[in-house]
């Protein structure tokens, strides 16, 4: 059993799909591993530290490979000479990503999508999305408070008071909580809000004020899987107009809210941003998606109002080594948990196996993409 690590090729990322700790854990399993020179140059790993840990650094490092590891989904063409039915193994974007899924059926690869990952117990260390969300609402808030020209928390001085800063997390899931955790850290006032009503409770737990509209009665946001899911015209309409009240009181504004599949969610309008005050700050983490806000465009800094709105195509990139080390055991954890020692490989359930996989025998078999 051959897996093949290669160099990321996608404008932008900086991550790695393995690590020396993840390459020394296949070995142990019986694989032999390959990876691409200055894989892991982005995020801090040199192939000297790769073949320390058994690697074989090889520009061929696809031919023979029985499994591809990727962040993103490498390109078709770069992946001749991988064994027939060799497995695809990362962050595919199967909705944005369509005919790149199309070619890897047709050249016979079978390719499984990580962020296809079901949210069920036995699943959760195999979820990159939750890794790499972590780290991205976290870096969200660091990125806001660089921004901001004034201090996050209270201070006392003999020249006199710094008021705390007011932070405001919209979409309360992965990456919204690490948000409040951090602008709590940081010394902010902290609120939140969420179309799910469970997560009042966890917004409380971490010291953070529940922003939510009480007006619509017998409305839960939740979908399939724990997911947000698109609310009525009736719900848009009391939350914006609650947000719109809050929202001119706020100092930074972090946006998480995405649905799988579809658009971001429109949160904040030009009119609502209009409302803030000169000098705020508005990260948004959906603008690879469309964004939560209006006007922001990704990896640029937009200025409208006096407000700056920030925003990443792709922000755990900005984070490479650490996004890098949890993605990678993302990928071993999901590996190993099927590895079949007589094998020497890994056989993949149904519940799992059915959820993240996009093609087999040369065709696309996943119901979320033929519905």
């Amino acid at each position: 059993m051959r897996i093949a690590v290669l160099k990321e090729t996608a404008s932008g990322e900086t991550r790695v799909a393995a690590s020396p700790e993840t390459v020394k854990k296949f070995i142990a399993l019986g694989a032999s591993v390959a990876v691409e020179p200055g894989a892991g140059a982005n995020a801090a790993v040199s192939d000297e530290d790769f073949a320390a840990a058994g690697a074989q650094i090889s520009k061929d490092a696809v031919k023979g490979a029985d499994i591809i590891l990727g962040v993103q989904g490498p390109d078709p063409a770069a992946l001749a000479g991988a064994n027939p039915g060799a497995w695809i193994v990362a962050g595919l974007d199967p909705f944005g990503q369509r005919a790149r899924v199309d070619a890897y059926a047709a050249a016979g690869f079978e390719a499984l999508a990580m962020e296809f990952m079901p949210r069920i117990t036995r699943a959760q260390s195999m979820d990159i999305l939750s890794s790499q969300s972590n780290l991205a609402g976290y870096k969200a808030v660091i990125e806001a408070a660089n921004a901001y020209g004034r201090a996050f928390p209270m201070m006392m001085t003999a020249a006199g008071t710094v008021s705390a800063a007011k932070c405001f997390v919209m979409g309360v899931g992965v990456a919204g909580l690490q948000a409040i955790a951090t602008a709590r850290r940081l010394g902010a006032q902290v609120s939140a809000t969420d179309v799910r009503s469970a997560t009042r409770e966890q917004i409380l737990s971490l010291g953070a004020k529940p922003i939510f509209v009480e007006s619509v009665a017998g409305i839960e946001g939740e979908g399939a899987g724990g997911y947000a899911t698109e609310m009525s015209e009736e719900y848009q309409k009391a939350q914006a107009e609650l947000v719109s009240a809050h929202i001119a009181k706020q100092d930074i504004v972090i946006t998480t809210a995405l649905i799988p599949g579809r658009a971001a969610p429109r949160l904040i309008s030009d009119a609502q941003i209009a409302t803030m005050k000169p000098g705020s700050v508005i990260f948004d983490l959906a603008v690879a998606q469309g964004g939560n806000v209006e006007g922001s465009k990704p990896d640029e800094v937009v200025v409208r109002h006096g407000v700056k709105i920030i925003g990443w195509a792709n922000t755990p990139a900005h984070l490479a080594a650490d996004a890098s080390a949890l993605f990678a055991r993302n990928l071993y954890n999901f590996l190993s948990a099927f590895w079949d020692k007589e094998q020497g490989r890994p056989v993949l359930d149904e519940e799992i196996g059915n959820a993240v996989r996009l093609t087999q025998g040369g065709k696309v078999v996943n119901e979320r993409l033929l519905g």
